[in-house]
């Protein structure tokens, strides 16, 4: 009796994982910021991917190791309310002053599902030598409407969207 009632039980946690699985996946949790930028695509994709310089700008992600190219793993250092986090996304997109884009999966280390969040920054030219850069973020696995509140990052976005603008737009060549 006791191995009917563990296995129904199984059976129903294994359902509801399920069930949250695809919820989240039809309806993830975004976030999207923008800065407009006076400088070339070229000049904010080249501030964007020198990693060994984030420490000295940016308040956001703090530590960044790794090539930006699509396979690579890299090494992140996200500091948020004071708190830090690492965390070793791969680089799904690197296409060079328009697009770089990465994967991480928090919770068990490497298991999809859990919580994936898909990190992109969007290089778009204005003319005149003005770009807008978009930031954001796509949430999706079982226990993103349990921690949806702590993935409330966009504070952190807009922060390094304003640092970026800032050093891409004083620094000379």
């Amino acid at each position: 009796m006791f191995r009917i009632i563990l296995g129904s039980s199984l059976f129903l946690l294994f359902i509801a994982m399920v069930g949250l699985y695809v919820s989240t996946r039809l309806r993830p949790y975004r976030i999207r910021t923008e800065v407009a930028i006076s400088a070339s695509p070229e000049r904010v994709w080249e501030v964007l991917t020198d990693f060994d310089a984030y420490p000295d700008w940016n308040p956001f992600i703090v530590n960044a190791d790794g090539a930006p190219s699509a396979g690579e793993r890299l090494r992140v250092e996200l500091s948020t309310d004071g708190q830090a986090m690492v965390f070793e996304p791969i680089v799904l997109a690197a296409e060079p002053e328009r697009e770089l884009r990465w994967i991480g999966r928090f919770g068990v280390p490497g298991v999809p599902g859990v919580v994936d969040g898909e990190h992109y920054f969007l290089i778009e030219e204005m003319g005149d030598r003005r770009t807008r850069l978009v930031q954001g973020e796509t949430f999706t696995g079982v226990l993103v409407p349990i921690v949806r509140r702590a993935l409330d990052v966009k504070d952190g976005f807009t922060a390094m969207n304003s640092a970026l603008k800032h050093r891409v737009e004083t620094m000379h060549r």
